[in-house]
């Protein structure tokens, strides 16, 4: 009877041992996860961290891409409206480039007038009022006459065909128009040919 109740004393001992040793190992294992937990808390707020950079660079990307496209909206309206507004001004640069020919040819008949005769002198008058009345209509749609004569040579509307010697005039002034030159809103749509003034040598 004693050996029975040393070895259920010696069985309640394991027991006992082994439910210590459980606990412990329960312990341990509580203690080996918060320090899992407390080394893995960092490296998390570091990741999150990253991902606010991250979000931040694509945010100011985006605004840059924004303003941007912002930008070349504003090019492309501008570009488009000075387009419609030289397209407005000069539409018609070519019609009057080919009537400037018409003017020409009135001024010729003009000046080879015989003003002397009588005759003559009713169609003379005829072809003035036709000239001038060319001149208007051109000066209404702003394609104005070049006729430079005593001012000085530019040559941004005026072409020099020659240039002579001349004591009363003043060293490159124009001293005679051979042809009218014009502009259209501004915009040389044929230059003046001039005879320039030089001093004399």
């Amino acid at each position: 009877m004693a050996e029975v109740a040393e070895d259920q004393d010696k069985s309640a001992l394991q027991d006992e041992d082994a439910q210590v040793e459980a606990i412990v190992g329960e312990i341990q294992d509580a203690l080996d996860g918060a320090e899992a937990e407390s080394a893995s808390a960092p490296a998390a707020e570091k990741s999150l961290e990253v991902q606010l950079e991250e979000a931040k660079q694509a945010a100011a990307d985006a605004k840059e891409q924004a303003l941007r496209a912002v930008a070349d909206a504003q090019n492309i309206r501008r570009r488009a409206e000075k387009d419609a507004e030289n397209a407005r001004k000069f539409a018609l640069e070519k019609f009057a480039g080919d009537m400037l020919v018409v003017a020409d040819n009135l001024d010729r008949a003009l000046a080879s007038a015989d003003r002397a005769n009588e005759s003559l002198k009713p169609m003379i008058e005829g072809v003035e009022l036709t000239h001038k009345s060319m001149l208007d209509a051109l000066a209404r749609h702003n394609v104005e006459l070049i006729n430079p004569v005593g001012e000085p040579f530019n040559p941004e509307f005026h072409q020099a065909m020659a240039m002579v010697p001349n004591p009363d005039a003043e060293p490159n002034s124009v001293m005679d128009v051979m042809q009218k030159g014009f502009t259209l809103n501004g915009r040389l749509l044929r230059p003046a040919m001039v005879v320039v003034a030089k001093a004399p040598e």
